[in-house]
This record gives C-alpha cells, structure tokens and sequence, in this order.
C-alpha cells in the first residue's frame, strides 16, 4: 500500500510543479487605425503583393459601430475593444450610465501581467488613451496626461510630451513621475533598468514615417519586447498604426500606404518574436476604416494601385480582426467590437 501511495506521489509531483509554472499568455494587441481591408489590400500589392497578415492563422469581422453613431470614432471603438463597452463618439473608459470602465490593460495588471502601449500618435491620443483614461471628452488631452502619468503602463512609447509639462495648471507631470525613467532615445529606452520607462518621441505628434524623423513602429516595438521580455512574467501590449488613420483624412494614398507599410513591418517583427516566444496570442485588427478607400484600377505588372475615396471621414464598414498564438480561434466569425476584449478577458482569466 506505501508502495502504491509512493508511486503515485512521483508522478503527481511533476505535473502539480508544472501547473504552478505554466505561464499565461502574452497579448500582443495591434491596431491599425482607419485601416480597413481596401487599406490592407493596397498596402499588400504595394509591397510586392506580400503582407505580414498571411501568417496568421484565424481571420474574424469587427462591428464597429458606436452606441449613439454608426460610424464610430476613435474613442467610442477604442473604449470599446479595450473595456468591452459601447459608448458615445468622443468618451474615452466612461460607459453611457457614466460610470468608469477598466480596461483590459487594467485588468492584466491586476492578474500580474506587465504592461505597454506604443503609438505612432501622442500617447494621449484616443486609441492609446482608451486604455487608462476615463473621460467624457477625447479632447481633453491635459487630464488624459495626468491618467497617464498615474497610470499602470509599465513601458510606452509615443508622442505628445508638450500635455506632460506645458500645461495650463503649470505642472510638469514628468517630475512627479518619479516611477518612470523619461528617456530621450530609444537607446536610452534599451539601456534602461527601471521598473517602468517611457519614451516621448515628439513634443507634439509625431512626424509621418515618410519624413525619415520618426522612429520605426518595429524598432520601437523590439525595444519594448525586450524590456518586456527581460520582467519574466506575461504581459498585455497594445500597438497602435495611427496615422493610417490619417492618411485617410487627407485621402492622400501615398500617405496611407507608407504608414501601412510601417504597420506592417511591426507585425512581422511581432510574428519573429513569437517563433521563440510562442506562447503568445497575436491580435491585429482597426477601430474602423478610413477614407472609404476602394481600388478601382492598377497595374498587375509592379502591382500599381490606384486609390479612391469617397469621403475625408471614417466609414461604418467592418474591419479584420486577424490573430495568432493561443485561443486565436475564439477570434473568428462575425461580431460586435466589445467582443475583442471579452475574448481577451477570457484569455486573461484561463
């Protein structure tokens, strides 16, 4: 009888030890704002006819519709994908009772996961902001800047610092984030041992990539994996393509193309990563389309396209949801943009 119970201890042993070491997933959130299919389309033969997005395994379609619009805003579908809420256009993190939602980056970090927001905007812009800010105004940039600066976000990246300390109530947020190391180079970013660094990449918002000033979305995206990577624990990362969005505004296609192509090439980057992390879920999707973009005509030769669009605003269009790595599956089929973040709850919470 000893005999047996001693058997049985030697093989329940390992596998309890194993169950206490078995890590969650990472969540690696990528939104390319204003970027719907046509976007994706044109992006994908102005690059030899190859996109990032053919690795991935499931593909899903996002209702992105407001509570009070059918086209939504940035705000209203960020607050959504990020707290699982339909809002009006122009909230950010506050639901239609007026009540403050967490986001999913809250909730992770209450589960023990790291955090991180990258953007090719202001970090205070209402995409990033949408995942620590609650406010009854996307304008409201000032108070969004303190959020920030009081927020859990252990690692971020993007524009903006002039809401930090130039502000009307004459406080410089960035002297009272004493648990942030501010740098100023993503040399500095990579050096850094803080628990928690941030980078401002434009005292404004940042140049368009076609400029040649502004910091690569993959470059920035590598620096903050490997802070990232170095915690040990899991963590939850959103990363945001901004200015697709507005490329789409000034229905400029050269404009939205080299902002996709920059989108791109951080999702390849992210797709690299996971080779030897695999233990990591891959989301790419977009708060909405912009531009009404379609594409008439080209050329099959170079893979020319030609773009057109109907109107300088967004459109209430369905946009991609594509995804990778564990649970990838649940993000398939047809439904509400909530359902992004209740999909990453669950992943969260198993």
């Amino acid at each position: 009888m000893k005999r047996t119970i001693l058997l049985i201890s030697i093989f329940i042993f390992p596998i309890s030890l194993f169950a206490q070491e078995k890590k969650q997933p990472n969540i690696i959130l990528m939104i390319g704002d204003g970027l719907g299919l046509s976007q994706i389309t044109a992006g994908m033969y102005s690059n030899g006819n190859k996109t990032a997005l053919e690795e991935f395994t499931f593909i899903g379609l996002s209702k992105t519709h407001s509570h009070n619009s059918l086209v939504t805003d940035s705000a209203a579908s960020g607050t959504a994908m990020a707290s699982g809420v339909k809002t009006l256009n122009g909230v950010i993190g506050i639901n239609i009772k007026n009540q403050k939602v967490k986001s999913i980056l809250e909730i992770s970090k209450e589960r023990g996961y790291q955090t991180g927001l990258i953007a090719t905007s202001s970090i205070v812009h209402a995409t990033p902001a949408s995942f620590y800010a609650k406010v009854l105004s996307r304008k409201e940039y000032q108070k969004i800047a303190l959020q920030m600066s009081e927020s859990v976000v252990d690692y971020f990246i993007g524009g903006g610092q002039k809401h930090f300390n130039n502000r009307s109530d004459n406080r410089n947020l960035l002297k009272e984030m004493k648990d942030y190391d501010i740098v100023s180079s993503l040399s500095r970013f990579d050096k850094s041992e803080a628990a928690k660094i941030g980078l401002f990449t434009n005292r404004d918002e940042p140049n368009r990539i076609s400029d040649g000033t502004r910091i690569p979305l993959k470059d920035a995206v590598s620096s903050v994996l490997n802070q990232l990577d170095q915690d040990k624990k899991p963590f939850f990362l959103m990363v945001e393509g901004s200015q697709i969005d507005w490329g789409g505004h000034a229905n400029e296609m050269s404009y939205v193309l080299s902002e996709y192509n920059d989108f791109n090439d951080a999702i390849q980057t992210v797709l690299d990563y996971t080779k030897n992390t695999p233990n990591t879920l891959i989301i790419v999707t977009a708060d909405h389309e912009t531009g009404g973009l379609s594409i008439p005509k080209g050329k099959i030769k170079n893979f020319r396209v030609e773009g057109t669009f109907s109107t300088i605003g967004h459109t209430a269009t369905m946009v991609p949801v594509f995804t990778k790595g564990p649970s990838a599956e649940i993000f398939s089929g047809i439904y509400d943009n909530t359902s992004i973040f209740k999909k990453m709850l669950k992943v969260v919470n198993e």
